[in-house]
């Protein structure tokens, strides 16, 4: 079972390597405000529920996995649709929508397939549109290409997915040589598995209960400290990365 699918099975909500406050700070410097906005991957739904607080105008998800989909479906509650499709392949019109979101998505994917969903989102983007993403970085650019293998290679024996986090030099020229224009950066630590990022993203009470959820269960358990092991090794290569991409508005 791939790591966060795991965690999500022990009762964690919030699964952004940035945490809740990453993930607040990206969805308010994307605008989403009487937007036609479109969710990539959404998951659990968590992500969905805040982007509706924000007041689009309209919400798609889309969403390969069928049992997420009917997550993310039952956080709607009828307020917007999802889509079962890929995100390399959304279906959705040509310059039909303001902003694309994803989060901790595009970290999964291969180079050629991180590429795909790029220049989907700037197809589906309005020009002017704006594409912002969540995701899993390392630091710093001066990295070299055997630390950044065995960076790779570590997460994914731990988190049983096949992860390829970029710099922030890389991670723009993904979006560059798609057609976008960079507007903002910003980091946060990846403490995903901390004690104090865990109270602050699912509050006491959920915390207590996931704790008792890996305590009871040894399988469950042995993998999350696999992971946490993993994180806190790399504590100063790992970082989490927004990025709010423009779509020029004469493309």
């Amino acid at each position: 079972m791939p790591g966060h699918w795991l965690l999500a099975r022990m009762g964690k909500r919030v699964l952004r390597p940035g945490g809740l406050e990453l993930t607040r700070h990206v969805l308010a410097d994307a605008g989403l405000a009487d937007a036609d906005v479109v969710e990539l991957a959404p998951g659990l739904g968590k992500t969905a529920a805040d982007i509706l607080a924000a007041h689009p105008k309209s919400y798609v998800g889309v969403e390969s996995d069928p049992a997420a989909v009917k997550l993310t479906t039952k956080v709607l509650k009828r307020r917007g649709t999802v889509v079962q499709a890929d995100a390399a392949n959304t279906g959705l019109r040509d310059d039909s929508r303001d902003v694309v979101v994803g989060e901790a998505m595009l970290t999964m994917q291969s180079e050629r397939g991180k590429d795909a969903i790029i220049a989907e989102a700037f197809r589906v983007l309005r020009p002017g549109g704006r594409y912002a993403v969540h995701e899993l970085a390392l630091e710093p650019d001066t990295l070299t290409d055997e630390q950044k293998t065995e960076i790779r290679k570590a997460l994914a024996r731990a988190i049983k997915v096949n992860a390829r986090p970029l710099t922030e030099a890389e991670w723009r020229e993904r979006f560059t040589a798609a057609g976008f224009e960079v507007e903002r950066v910003r980091f946060a630590r990846m403490a995903l598995l901390e004690p104090r990022r865990v109270v602050a993203d699912e509050g006491p009470f959920r915390t207590l209960k996931i704790v008792g959820n890996v305590a009871t269960h040894s399988d469950a358990r042995r993998r999350i400290l696999g992971m946490r092991k993993v994180f806190r090794k790399y504590r100063r290569e790992l970082t989490a990365i927004e990025i709010i991409a423009r779509k020029p508005a004469d493309a």
